[in-house]
């Protein structure tokens, strides 16, 4: 279990950084919710359609943790970005929090919350 929520955090991951939203409708639960750094909150379509004006230049998580439970993960982990958004580059870490829940079609991403984390 803990090996295919690692393998879907990738995943997703992956897609992230590719504006993959076809990868993204698949992982993400129809009731996904995000919550931002500052409490905006993105339901599952505002999430991929946020590619529209938003691409990542570079993605890297580490420090991954999976916290196990009978139908659920809870994923924890830094994440190191370089975006640009509208055409203004920016670069940000952050701790990130992914609520991965099992489904009769298999793991999917259900929430994910950010915290910015200083720059060391």
């Amino acid at each position: 279990m803990i090996f295919d929520v690692l393998r879907l955090q990738q995943a997703f991951d992956e897609a992230e950084l590719h504006g993959d939203a076809a990868t993204l409708q698949r992982l993400l639960t129809d009731d996904f919710r995000s919550i931002g750094d500052q409490g905006y909150l993105l339901d599952k379509a505002q999430w991929i359609g946020k590619f529209a004006d938003f691409a990542y230049l570079s993605l890297e998580s580490s420090d991954v943790e999976v916290n196990p439970y009978a139908h659920a993960a809870i994923v924890r982990c830094v994440q190191r970005s370089r975006s640009a958004w509208r055409g203004q580059e920016m670069t940000l870490t952050v701790r990130v929090s992914q609520t991965w829940v099992e489904q009769p079609e298999g793991w999917r991403l259900a929430g994910v919350q950010f915290s910015t984390l200083a720059e060391a």
